[in-house]
């Protein structure tokens, strides 16, 4: 089974809506369109960049878990990794028992992979390979933040791959890859080498943004700091041997390298078959 859509670019804007709605509901009429694929065993979903993973007070249609349980109709559904709800792309489900942990058994052990796309502030100007430990930050008044720490028995190494694939106006796109499963690494690693992913509201300039958004939502003054609504994370590509599924390149990053970084459509679709060809390799 090998899965890839026709088109490198993504249509639907859904990632772009509800910014000002901390907690946004799923549209039931939309989930069918989020679909990449589907069978007896497998339901793979391209989750938007304004949605949480794991279910909330709100009702299922609050988490992509619980409108995938309403969708299917199942009421244990396997999901092998998660993604921050600010971070957009694929999504695998198992619909029984052997297939979900078939699939979660070959994340932990990296038989699978995910790639990513990214767009960093500052111009990535040679592929990067970071190898740290990551641990919570004390000095952070956002309790999940983690940061690189020195070894020790509460941290964890992590590493993490950054090859640039466009740089143009001050800014990288970049094929993100991990070494390693870690809350958060590829938005600390990104952070601490000086490239922070741009729209990064805890990993960015200025974690007050975060608690801002946090208790008020989405404002003004947030557009004015911050080059996008949510952080230019795209799970791209997940799979192992030769099952692989792609989710297209969203909407509103591809709006922001087109207008933004300038970068001529063309080009961009030049720098998405790259990324593409790398992942598999």
């Amino acid at each position: 089974m090998y899965f890839s859509p026709s088109d490198f670019f993504s249509m639907d804007n859904s990632s772009e809506r509800s910014f000002s709605d901390r907690s946004p509901l799923v549209n039931p009429e939309e989930f069918p369109d989020w679909i990449l694929f589907e069978d007896e065993d497998l339901l793979v979903v391209d989750k938007p960049g304004w949605l949480v993973c794991h279910p909330s007070k709100n009702g299922p249609w609050s988490s992509l878990v619980g409108a995938a349980k309403t969708y299917s109709g199942i009421e244990k559904l396997y999901l092998a990794g998660r993604l921050d709800r600010e971070t957009s792309g694929v999504i695998l489900f198992g619909k029984n028992a052997v297939s979900g942990k078939s699939w979660q058994k070959a994340l932990e052990v990296r038989e699978a992979k995910r790639s990513y796309l990214s767009i960093l502030e500052g111009e990535l100007m040679a592929a990067m390979d970071l190898e740290t430990h990551l641990g919570k930050d004390p000095e952070s008044p956002v309790f999940v933040k983690q940061r690189v720490t020195e070894p020790s028995r509460k941290s964890k190494p992590a590493k993490t791959s950054f090859s640039p694939l466009k740089i143009s106006s001050g800014f990288t796109l970049a094929m993100v890859r991990t070494g390693s499963g870690r809350k958060h690494q590829i938005r600390v690693h990104a952070q601490w080498a000086g490239f922070p992913i741009v729209g990064d509201k805890l990993y960015g300039r200025d974690e007050n943004l975060y608690l801002d958004f946090c208790r008020a939502g989405w404002s003004e003054e947030m557009a004015e700091r911050l080059a996008l609504p949510r952080q230019a994370l795209h799970a791209f590509l997940f799979g192992k041997e030769e099952d692989f599924f792609f989710a297209p390149f969203p909407s509103d990053l591809e709006k922001f390298c087109l207008d933004e970084m300038k970068i001529k459509r063309g080009d961009l679709s030049h720098a998405l078959g790259l990324a593409r060809e790398l992942a598999c390799d």
